[in-house]
Protein backbone atom coordinates (compact mmCIF):
# COMPACT_ATOMS: atom_id res chain seq x y z
CA UNK A 1 0.00 0.00 0.00
CA UNK A 2 2.95 2.41 0.84
CA UNK A 3 4.78 1.48 -2.35
CA UNK A 4 0.84 2.38 -4.51
CA UNK A 5 0.24 5.68 -2.48
CA UNK A 6 3.51 6.53 -3.21
CA UNK A 7 3.29 5.92 -7.62
CA UNK A 8 -0.25 7.98 -6.65
CA UNK A 9 1.30 10.84 -4.79
CA UNK A 10 4.35 10.97 -7.38
CA UNK A 11 1.50 11.46 -9.98
CA UNK A 12 -0.52 13.92 -8.56
CA UNK A 13 3.13 15.96 -7.83
CA UNK A 14 3.72 15.56 -11.87
CA UNK A 15 0.17 16.32 -12.67
CA UNK A 16 0.43 19.55 -10.24
CA UNK A 17 3.67 20.64 -11.83
CA UNK A 18 2.09 20.41 -15.73
CA UNK A 19 -0.71 22.31 -14.92
CA UNK A 20 1.45 25.15 -12.27
CA UNK A 21 3.33 25.32 -15.85
CA UNK A 22 0.66 25.28 -18.03
CA UNK A 23 -0.35 28.18 -16.31
CA UNK A 24 2.97 29.48 -16.01
CA UNK A 25 3.46 29.67 -19.87
CA UNK A 26 -0.13 30.85 -19.95
CA UNK A 27 0.36 34.13 -17.75
CA UNK A 28 3.72 34.63 -19.77
CA UNK A 29 2.11 34.68 -23.73
CA UNK A 30 -0.55 37.03 -21.90
CA UNK A 31 1.57 39.18 -20.45
CA UNK A 32 3.66 38.97 -24.09
CA UNK A 33 0.53 40.13 -26.08
CA UNK A 34 -0.61 42.98 -23.21
CA UNK A 35 3.04 43.83 -24.04
CA UNK A 36 3.25 43.71 -27.47
CA UNK A 37 -0.81 46.00 -27.85
CA UNK A 38 0.55 48.61 -25.41
CA UNK A 39 4.18 49.20 -27.65
CA UNK A 40 1.49 48.89 -31.03
CA UNK A 41 -0.73 51.36 -29.51
CA UNK A 42 2.06 54.04 -28.49
CA UNK A 43 3.49 53.21 -32.29
CA UNK A 44 0.24 54.49 -34.00
CA UNK A 45 -0.43 57.34 -31.83
CA UNK A 46 1.65 60.22 -32.49
CA UNK A 47 -0.67 62.59 -30.98
CA UNK A 48 0.09 60.89 -27.44
CA UNK A 49 3.34 60.85 -28.30
CA UNK A 50 3.23 64.67 -28.67
CA UNK A 51 1.33 65.17 -25.57
CA UNK A 52 3.42 63.82 -23.52
CA UNK A 53 5.94 66.41 -24.37
CA UNK A 54 2.77 68.73 -23.60
CA UNK A 55 2.07 67.01 -20.12
CA UNK A 56 5.96 66.92 -19.09
CA UNK A 57 5.97 71.06 -19.34
CA UNK A 58 2.71 71.51 -17.67
CA UNK A 59 4.35 69.19 -14.71
CA UNK A 60 7.50 71.35 -14.61
CA UNK A 61 5.52 74.87 -15.32
CA UNK A 62 4.52 76.90 -12.14
CA UNK A 63 1.75 76.72 -10.54
CA UNK A 64 0.16 79.32 -8.64
CA UNK A 65 3.63 80.72 -7.80
CA UNK A 66 5.15 77.06 -7.05
CA UNK A 67 7.01 75.03 -8.92
CA UNK A 68 7.33 71.18 -8.87
CA UNK A 69 11.10 70.42 -8.03
CA UNK A 70 11.37 67.25 -9.51
CA UNK A 71 9.56 65.08 -11.97
CA UNK A 72 10.54 61.96 -13.12
CA UNK A 73 9.91 62.32 -16.99
CA UNK A 74 11.48 60.39 -19.82
CA UNK A 75 11.95 62.83 -22.58
CA UNK A 76 10.18 61.23 -25.74
CA UNK A 77 11.92 62.70 -29.41
CA UNK A 78 9.38 62.26 -32.88
CA UNK A 79 10.61 64.00 -36.10
CA UNK A 80 8.19 65.09 -38.41
CA UNK A 81 8.29 62.30 -40.02
CA UNK A 82 7.38 60.20 -37.73
CA UNK A 83 4.14 62.37 -36.45
CA UNK A 84 2.48 62.10 -40.09
CA UNK A 85 3.67 58.87 -40.03
CA UNK A 86 3.99 56.67 -37.27
CA UNK A 87 6.09 54.02 -38.77
CA UNK A 88 8.35 53.84 -35.61
CA UNK A 89 9.54 55.51 -32.52
CA UNK A 90 12.70 56.74 -31.44
CA UNK A 91 14.33 58.35 -27.98
CA UNK A 92 17.18 61.07 -27.92
CA UNK A 93 20.26 60.07 -28.73
CA UNK A 94 23.25 60.91 -26.23
CA UNK A 95 23.11 64.54 -26.01
CA UNK A 96 26.35 67.03 -25.69
CA UNK A 97 26.12 67.21 -22.22
CA UNK A 98 26.49 63.66 -21.54
CA UNK A 99 29.85 63.16 -23.10
CA UNK A 100 32.89 64.60 -23.05
CA UNK A 101 33.00 65.70 -26.72
CA UNK A 102 30.85 66.08 -29.06
CA UNK A 103 30.60 63.34 -31.91
CA UNK A 104 30.60 65.45 -34.99
CA UNK A 105 29.56 64.79 -39.00
CA UNK A 106 30.68 66.49 -41.50
CA UNK A 107 28.19 66.33 -45.05
CA UNK A 108 29.62 67.52 -47.87
CA UNK A 109 33.34 67.32 -46.19
CA UNK A 110 35.10 67.16 -49.53
CA UNK A 111 34.29 70.67 -50.61
CA UNK A 112 36.13 74.21 -49.33
CA UNK A 113 35.33 74.12 -45.86
CA UNK A 114 34.63 70.48 -44.83
CA UNK A 115 38.53 69.44 -44.42
CA UNK A 116 39.70 72.33 -42.59
CA UNK A 117 36.65 72.50 -40.25
CA UNK A 118 37.35 68.66 -39.67
CA UNK A 119 40.80 69.40 -38.93
CA UNK A 120 39.78 72.24 -36.48
CA UNK A 121 37.20 70.21 -34.75
CA UNK A 122 39.37 67.26 -34.39
CA UNK A 123 42.94 69.32 -32.66
CA UNK A 124 39.35 70.58 -30.76
CA UNK A 125 37.56 66.98 -29.37
CA UNK A 126 40.02 64.52 -30.89
CA UNK A 127 40.59 62.98 -33.95
CA UNK A 128 38.27 59.79 -33.46
CA UNK A 129 35.03 62.59 -32.22
CA UNK A 130 34.65 64.37 -36.03
CA UNK A 131 33.28 62.18 -38.92
CA UNK A 132 33.77 63.65 -42.68
CA UNK A 133 31.94 62.21 -45.15
CA UNK A 134 30.81 62.75 -48.94
CA UNK A 135 29.63 60.75 -52.13
CA UNK A 136 33.37 61.12 -53.99
CA UNK A 137 36.35 58.74 -52.75
CA UNK A 138 38.28 60.84 -50.15
CA UNK A 139 42.24 61.97 -51.32
CA UNK A 140 44.75 60.17 -49.80
CA UNK A 141 45.68 62.43 -47.17
CA UNK A 142 42.40 63.13 -45.88
CA UNK A 143 41.34 59.80 -46.07
CA UNK A 144 44.22 58.83 -43.31
CA UNK A 145 43.27 62.10 -41.57
CA UNK A 146 40.41 61.19 -40.02
CA UNK A 147 37.12 58.59 -39.89
CA UNK A 148 35.98 59.42 -43.49
CA UNK A 149 32.46 57.23 -45.03
CA UNK A 150 30.27 57.64 -47.80
CA UNK A 151 27.06 59.57 -47.29
CA UNK A 152 24.66 60.54 -49.40
CA UNK A 153 22.38 63.25 -48.35
CA UNK A 154 19.61 62.22 -50.67
CA UNK A 155 19.43 58.86 -49.21
CA UNK A 156 17.43 59.17 -46.30
CA UNK A 157 17.52 56.14 -44.79
CA UNK A 158 21.78 55.95 -45.00
CA UNK A 159 22.21 59.09 -43.05
CA UNK A 160 19.79 57.91 -40.75
CA UNK A 161 22.03 55.00 -39.95
CA UNK A 162 25.46 56.97 -39.93
CA UNK A 163 23.54 58.94 -37.35
CA UNK A 164 22.45 55.79 -35.14
CA UNK A 165 25.62 53.59 -35.37
CA UNK A 166 28.04 56.58 -34.82
CA UNK A 167 26.15 58.33 -31.83
CA UNK A 168 26.10 61.50 -33.02
CA UNK A 169 25.41 64.71 -31.17
CA UNK A 170 27.02 67.27 -33.87
CA UNK A 171 26.25 67.51 -37.52
CA UNK A 172 27.72 70.07 -39.81
CA UNK A 173 25.92 69.97 -43.74
CA UNK A 174 27.82 70.94 -45.91
CA UNK A 175 26.50 69.59 -49.01
CA UNK A 176 25.39 71.93 -52.15
CA UNK A 177 25.49 73.55 -55.66
CA UNK A 178 27.30 76.64 -55.15
CA UNK A 179 25.59 79.94 -57.16
CA UNK A 180 27.53 79.59 -60.91
CA UNK A 181 27.10 75.80 -60.67
CA UNK A 182 23.61 75.71 -59.70
CA UNK A 183 22.17 78.08 -62.17
CA UNK A 184 23.66 75.49 -64.37
CA UNK A 185 21.81 72.55 -63.02
CA UNK A 186 18.69 73.88 -61.09
CA UNK A 187 17.07 70.58 -61.31
CA UNK A 188 20.46 68.99 -59.33
CA UNK A 189 20.84 71.78 -57.27
CA UNK A 190 17.25 71.93 -56.09
CA UNK A 191 17.37 68.71 -55.47
CA UNK A 192 20.99 68.36 -53.20
CA UNK A 193 20.14 72.25 -51.55
CA UNK A 194 16.14 71.59 -50.79
CA UNK A 195 15.71 68.16 -50.60
CA UNK A 196 18.89 66.70 -48.91
CA UNK A 197 18.53 69.82 -46.23
CA UNK A 198 15.08 68.43 -45.33
CA UNK A 199 16.44 64.90 -44.72
CA UNK A 200 19.11 66.12 -42.50
CA UNK A 201 16.42 68.62 -41.00
CA UNK A 202 14.46 65.14 -40.24
CA UNK A 203 17.17 63.78 -38.63
CA UNK A 204 18.54 66.44 -36.57
CA UNK A 205 15.22 67.00 -34.98
CA UNK A 206 14.69 63.44 -34.30
CA UNK A 207 17.82 62.71 -32.81
CA UNK A 208 18.17 65.34 -30.90
CA UNK A 209 21.12 67.24 -32.76
CA UNK A 210 22.90 70.10 -33.07
CA UNK A 211 22.85 71.49 -36.40
CA UNK A 212 24.96 73.71 -38.33
CA UNK A 213 23.74 75.13 -42.39
CA UNK A 214 25.81 77.69 -43.48
CA UNK A 215 24.11 80.55 -45.51
CA UNK A 216 25.46 82.74 -47.64
CA UNK A 217 25.85 86.85 -49.18
CA UNK A 218 23.58 84.87 -51.98
CA UNK A 219 20.71 84.58 -49.96
CA UNK A 220 19.98 88.04 -50.11
CA UNK A 221 18.99 89.84 -53.80
CA UNK A 222 19.06 93.12 -55.60
CA UNK A 223 15.86 94.73 -53.23
CA UNK A 224 17.76 94.22 -50.12
CA UNK A 225 19.61 97.00 -48.49
CA UNK A 226 23.46 96.30 -49.47
CA UNK A 227 25.75 98.54 -48.03
CA UNK A 228 25.56 97.43 -45.02
CA UNK A 229 23.17 94.35 -45.07
CA UNK A 230 21.62 93.96 -41.86
CA UNK A 231 20.66 90.82 -40.42
CA UNK A 232 17.39 91.11 -40.30
CA UNK A 233 15.59 92.87 -44.06
CA UNK A 234 14.20 91.79 -47.10
CA UNK A 235 15.44 88.71 -49.07
CA UNK A 236 14.73 88.39 -52.36
CA UNK A 237 17.85 86.25 -54.12
CA UNK A 238 17.75 85.74 -57.68
CA UNK A 239 19.81 82.19 -57.99
CA UNK A 240 18.67 78.81 -57.29
CA UNK A 241 21.33 78.81 -54.44
CA UNK A 242 20.19 82.03 -52.74
CA UNK A 243 16.43 80.78 -52.86
CA UNK A 244 18.00 77.67 -51.74
CA UNK A 245 19.50 79.00 -48.60
CA UNK A 246 16.72 81.33 -47.58
CA UNK A 247 14.78 78.29 -47.41
CA UNK A 248 17.46 76.63 -45.22
CA UNK A 249 16.91 79.57 -43.08
CA UNK A 250 13.74 80.01 -42.54
CA UNK A 251 13.08 75.72 -42.26
CA UNK A 252 15.78 75.88 -39.32
CA UNK A 253 13.70 78.44 -37.58
CA UNK A 254 10.75 76.71 -38.41
CA UNK A 255 12.06 73.65 -36.94
CA UNK A 256 13.32 75.71 -33.82
CA UNK A 257 10.51 76.89 -32.70
CA UNK A 258 8.06 74.03 -33.66
CA UNK A 259 10.60 71.23 -32.66
CA UNK A 260 13.19 72.27 -30.33
CA UNK A 261 15.68 71.99 -32.91
CA UNK A 262 18.75 73.51 -31.85
CA UNK A 263 19.86 74.86 -35.36
CA UNK A 264 22.54 77.76 -35.94
CA UNK A 265 23.23 79.44 -38.92
CA UNK A 266 25.89 81.71 -40.01
CA UNK A 267 25.81 83.54 -43.62
CA UNK A 268 29.17 83.30 -44.79
CA UNK A 269 30.61 86.18 -47.12
CA UNK A 270 32.94 85.09 -50.46
CA UNK A 271 35.07 82.70 -48.36
CA UNK A 272 38.94 82.91 -49.66
CA UNK A 273 41.04 79.84 -49.01
CA UNK A 274 44.61 78.38 -50.34
CA UNK A 275 44.32 74.68 -50.13
CA UNK A 276 41.51 74.17 -52.06
CA UNK A 277 40.72 74.60 -55.68
CA UNK A 278 38.11 77.74 -56.90
CA UNK A 279 34.45 75.40 -57.12
CA UNK A 280 31.83 77.24 -59.26
CA UNK A 281 31.23 80.44 -57.21
CA UNK A 282 31.01 83.69 -57.81
CA UNK A 283 33.62 85.05 -55.30
CA UNK A 284 35.99 82.43 -56.79
CA UNK A 285 37.95 85.22 -58.47
CA UNK A 286 39.46 86.34 -55.47
CA UNK A 287 40.86 82.33 -54.86
CA UNK A 288 42.26 82.36 -58.57
CA UNK A 289 44.13 85.25 -58.66
CA UNK A 290 46.66 84.02 -56.09
CA UNK A 291 46.89 80.29 -57.63
CA UNK A 292 47.77 82.53 -61.13
CA UNK A 293 49.60 85.35 -60.27
CA UNK A 294 52.29 82.31 -59.10
CA UNK A 295 51.95 80.03 -61.88
CA UNK A 296 51.91 82.55 -64.87
CA UNK A 297 52.00 85.89 -63.18
CA UNK A 298 48.14 86.59 -65.40
CA UNK A 299 45.25 86.88 -64.12
CA UNK A 300 41.87 87.38 -66.03
CA UNK A 301 38.96 88.67 -63.85
CA UNK A 302 35.20 87.73 -64.69
CA UNK A 303 34.08 90.30 -62.73
CA UNK A 304 33.69 94.54 -62.87
CA UNK A 305 37.13 95.70 -61.16
CA UNK A 306 34.45 98.30 -59.12
CA UNK A 307 32.36 94.79 -57.91
CA UNK A 308 31.95 95.12 -54.47
CA UNK A 309 31.62 92.06 -52.61
CA UNK A 310 32.03 91.16 -48.61
CA UNK A 311 34.91 88.59 -47.92
CA UNK A 312 36.63 86.38 -45.60
CA UNK A 313 39.98 84.43 -45.14
CA UNK A 314 39.37 80.80 -44.19
CA UNK A 315 40.64 80.20 -40.73
CA UNK A 316 38.46 82.86 -39.81
CA UNK A 317 35.10 81.35 -41.42
CA UNK A 318 36.03 78.07 -39.88
CA UNK A 319 36.49 79.94 -36.27
CA UNK A 320 33.24 81.70 -36.65
CA UNK A 321 31.89 78.28 -37.07
CA UNK A 322 33.24 76.58 -34.01
CA UNK A 323 32.66 79.76 -32.31
CA UNK A 324 28.85 79.66 -32.96
CA UNK A 325 28.33 76.01 -32.49
CA UNK A 326 30.23 76.38 -28.67
CA UNK A 327 28.03 79.29 -27.75
CA UNK A 328 25.51 78.69 -25.06
CA UNK A 329 21.67 79.07 -26.44
CA UNK A 330 21.11 81.35 -23.91
CA UNK A 331 23.24 83.84 -25.73
CA UNK A 332 21.98 83.65 -28.91
CA UNK A 333 19.29 86.06 -29.91
CA UNK A 334 18.84 84.75 -33.19
CA UNK A 335 19.27 81.36 -35.20
CA UNK A 336 21.16 82.82 -38.19
CA UNK A 337 23.98 85.72 -38.06
CA UNK A 338 25.68 87.82 -40.36
CA UNK A 339 29.71 87.28 -40.27
CA UNK A 340 31.91 89.40 -41.78
CA UNK A 341 35.66 90.27 -42.13
CA UNK A 342 36.60 93.09 -44.89
CA UNK A 343 34.72 94.40 -48.06
CA UNK A 344 37.29 94.61 -51.26
CA UNK A 345 36.70 94.84 -55.58
CA UNK A 346 38.91 92.86 -57.72
CA UNK A 347 40.81 96.60 -58.40
CA UNK A 348 41.35 96.41 -54.83
CA UNK A 349 42.82 92.89 -54.39
CA UNK A 350 44.72 93.21 -57.61
CA UNK A 351 46.53 95.91 -56.43
CA UNK A 352 47.26 94.71 -53.04
CA UNK A 353 49.03 91.50 -54.64
CA UNK A 354 50.80 93.77 -56.77
CA UNK A 355 52.75 95.47 -53.87
CA UNK A 356 53.93 91.46 -53.47
CA UNK A 357 54.23 90.89 -57.05
CA UNK A 358 54.49 94.01 -58.97
CA UNK A 359 54.75 92.17 -62.80
CA UNK A 360 51.12 90.90 -62.00
CA UNK A 361 49.27 91.41 -65.38
CA UNK A 362 45.76 91.85 -64.69
CA UNK A 363 43.00 91.64 -67.35
CA UNK A 364 38.84 91.74 -67.43
CA UNK A 365 36.69 89.61 -69.42
CA UNK A 366 33.23 89.91 -68.02
CA UNK A 367 30.76 87.18 -67.39
CA UNK A 368 27.30 88.18 -67.67
CA UNK A 369 25.81 85.81 -65.40
CA UNK A 370 28.36 86.26 -62.20
CA UNK A 371 28.32 89.84 -62.70
CA UNK A 372 24.54 90.31 -62.64
CA UNK A 373 25.22 87.40 -59.68
CA UNK A 374 27.63 90.13 -57.90
CA UNK A 375 25.11 93.13 -58.42
CA UNK A 376 22.21 91.51 -56.45
CA UNK A 377 24.68 90.40 -53.45
CA UNK A 378 25.85 93.09 -50.53
CA UNK A 379 29.07 94.88 -50.85
CA UNK A 380 29.25 94.88 -47.22
CA UNK A 381 27.77 92.66 -44.17
CA UNK A 382 26.41 94.42 -40.80
CA UNK A 383 27.68 91.37 -38.67
CA UNK A 384 27.26 93.44 -35.21
CA UNK A 385 24.91 90.92 -33.69
CA UNK A 386 26.89 88.51 -33.93
CA UNK A 387 29.90 90.44 -31.85
CA UNK A 388 27.53 91.47 -29.70
CA UNK A 389 25.88 88.38 -28.90
CA UNK A 390 28.82 85.72 -28.35
CA UNK A 391 31.70 88.15 -29.27
CA UNK A 392 32.73 87.23 -32.82
CA UNK A 393 35.93 89.08 -33.88
CA UNK A 394 38.26 88.65 -37.22
CA UNK A 395 41.75 88.28 -37.28
CA UNK A 396 42.51 89.16 -41.08
CA UNK A 397 41.97 91.98 -43.29
CA UNK A 398 43.32 92.60 -47.11
CA UNK A 399 46.88 93.29 -46.27
CA UNK A 400 47.17 89.88 -44.23
CA UNK A 401 44.97 87.79 -46.62
CA UNK A 402 47.35 88.58 -49.52
CA UNK A 403 50.40 87.70 -47.54
CA UNK A 404 49.06 84.49 -46.09
CA UNK A 405 47.94 83.29 -49.66
CA UNK A 406 50.88 84.06 -51.84
CA UNK A 407 53.32 82.52 -48.79
CA UNK A 408 50.76 79.24 -48.67
CA UNK A 409 50.72 79.56 -52.66
CA UNK A 410 54.23 80.15 -53.27
CA UNK A 411 55.72 77.03 -50.75
CA UNK A 412 53.44 74.83 -52.68
CA UNK A 413 54.20 76.05 -56.44
CA UNK A 414 58.39 75.54 -55.21
CA UNK A 415 57.53 71.76 -53.63
CA UNK A 416 55.47 70.84 -56.75
CA UNK A 417 58.69 72.64 -58.82
CA UNK A 418 61.51 70.66 -56.81
CA UNK A 419 59.57 67.60 -57.20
Amino acid sequence: MSTQHNQFDRRDSALLKEQRGEASYTARKRDTLLSFQLTYWYLKMPVVRALSKVAKKALLAPVCGCQVSAVAVRHVSFSPRQVTSASDASFHSVSFSETDHPKVLITGGLGQLGVGLAKLLRKRFGKNNVILSDIRKPPTHVFHSGPFIYSDILDYKNLREIVVNNRITWLVHYSALLSAVGEANVPLARAVNITGLHNILDIAAEHGLRLFVPSTIGAFGPTSPRNPTPDLCVQRPRTIYGVSKVHAELMGEYYHHRYGLDFRCLRYPGIISADSQPGGGTTDYAVQIFHDAVKTGKFECNLKPDTRLPMMYIDDCLRATLEVMEAPVETLSMRTYNINAMSFTPDELAQEVQKQLPDLQVTYNIDPVRQAIADSWPMNFDDSNARNDWSWKHDYDLPELVQTMLNFIGSDSQVAQAS
